[in-house]
């Protein structure tokens, strides 16, 4: 086994000082392979040390320009660090060279959506929804975005489907509530939903802030 292999392994079994010793003599025995450069990034990464991972996932990308994995794991250190705009860029270009997965999708969409750029962002979640139709995680960040878009009725399927499949996701329920106070006339429906969700999460304040406010509306008629 090749000290790639066996620092992947070490890794795997919460191993961090196997793992990096033996990535370190894979970088010594073929110091030109980004592969162990890149795993070392990963390495340190895990271990919140993005100072000593940007170098390695930076050398990795001055010896391999086609290494998306590496832009991947440098996008997330910036991405961490709120370097959206940077992140951005470096996640288009981990997909450009290979990385097409759904959470690649999915965090050039967020970091773009942290941009400013919510309509740039739009049609990467719903590549990553796509991709991976059943991470509920994904589907209502979508949902979110698209709710923000003023894409209401679309909006509306995506928390309605989280919800079919967990229904005690109480974002979920505070959202779908929400979109209905702002954007239909179904009062009941938005205070069953926001109730649901302060009931499964005692601390969701503006769940149970917004219920509040429809209801001293309607009292107020």
């Amino acid at each position: 086994m090749e000290y790639n292999e066996i620092g992947i392994a070490a890794l795997q079994e919460g191993q961090y000082e196997k793992a990096v010793e033996s990535f370190v003599k894979a970088v010594e025995q073929d110091p030109e392979n980004a592969v162990g450069y890149i795993n070392l990034g990963n390495v340190f990464a895990s271990l919140g040390d993005v100072e000593k991972a940007e170098p390695f996932f930076q050398k990795a990308i001055t010896l391999d320009a086609e290494a998306g994995t590496a832009y991947y794991g440098l996008a997330n250190l910036y991405y961490n660090k709120e370097r959206y705009e940077e992140a951005s860029k470096l996640y288009e270009t981990a997909i450009r060279q290979g990385v097409d997965e759904a959470d690649a999708y999915f965090m050039l969409g967020k970091s773009l959506e942290r941009s400013d750029n919510g309509k740039l962002a739009l049609p990467y979640l719903q590549r990553a929804a796509e991709l991976a139709p059943d991470d509920l995680e994904i589907r209502l960040s979508y949902g979110i975005l698209l709710a923000n878009l003023e894409l209401f009725k679309e909006a509306g399927d995506e928390f309605r489907y989280i919800i079919e499949q967990d229904p005690d996701n109480a974002d979920a329920h505070y959202n779908l509530g929400f979109l209905y106070a702002v954007s239909t006339d179904q009062k009941d429906d938005a205070l069953q939903h926001l109730e649901r969700a302060f009931t499964i999460d005692p601390d969701h304040v503006q769940a149970r802030y917004i219920f509040d406010m429809i209801q001293m509306g309607e009292n107020g008629q």
